[in-house]
């Protein structure tokens, strides 16, 4: 698997900028998090570095080579990303075959239906469900036809933009589990965007606290319990989450 480093990545909005020269390094095989409040530019670093936002300067490495520098065939087969949203990340009028099929018809795989059979035990679901539509699954399941479709080419890097925020509580945990279980056993470099500090501290390493397109801070994951934080709004982004954590217990 292959590391991820972002080199002074701006962007602006108009007048606003919504990154400001943003740097951070995510070892090979590493889960690095990204927290901070609704705006702060969490999302935006994702889909920057996916190419899927063009106007942004700095550069973003994978395994030293720059993602601006790599063919789009390429960069797909290197970089995957989940989305938030499972009802709206998967056509509503194809089959699961028809969205696992798609990448290995456009990369010119060869046995499409053994990687699709493979992809979807991957992910813990039945290869029945290679003939069912998404109106047909929970959104657990179609999280996980997501995440199939993010692995079937084989990447090195996932991209995960809160790929459990839409979900019930009680389908959260299996996912995370999932993608756990998947990092252990593939050894993907992950690059998680989260606002719950429960996720990052089950799934993540490291993570950074970021406010107003900047980050505040880097801390390791156990920060989030033994107050080591340094900056003010990263000891008062923690401070709030267990107050909520533990008034919702």
């Amino acid at each position: 698997m292959k590391p991820v480093v972002i080199q002074d990545m701006t962007i602006r909005f108009g007048g606003t900028t919504v990154l400001n020269d943003v740097s951070l390094s995510v070892a090979s095989g590493e889960c690095f998090g990204l927290v901070g409040e609704s705006g702060s530019g969490k999302s935006t670093i994702l889909r920057c570095a996916s190419m899927l936002y063009k106007g942004w300067t700095g550069d973003v490495l994978i395994g030293g080579q720059s993602v601006r520098s790599m063919d789009p065939m390429e960069r797909c087969r290197v970089l995957q990303m989940v989305f938030q949203d499972p009802y709206g990340s998967l056509h509503p009028r194809h089959s699961v075959r028809t969205v696992l099929a798609e990448p290995l018809r456009i990369h010119g795989i060869g046995e499409q239906e053994a990687r699709m059979r493979q992809a979807l035990i991957d992910v813990g679901l039945p290869v029945e469900f290679l003939d069912r539509y998404p109106h047909q699954l929970s959104g657990g399941q179609r999280q996980r036809v997501a995440i199939a479709r993010a692995l079937i080419l084989e990447p090195d890097v996932l991209f995960l933009d809160e790929p459990t925020s839409a979900l019930d509580v009680s389908v959260q945990a299996e996912i995370l589990n999932l993608l756990q279980r998947l990092r252990d056993e593939k050894g993907f470099t992950y690059l998680m965007v989260s606002h719950d500090l429960a996720v990052i501290d089950h799934m993540c390493d490291r993570f950074a606290v970021m406010k107003t397109g900047d980050i505040v801070e880097v801390l390791p994951r156990d920060a989030i319990l033994d107050g080591t934080a340094k900056a003010p709004y990263a000891q008062e982004l923690i401070g709030a989450s267990l107050t909520y954590e533990q008034a919702a217990m």
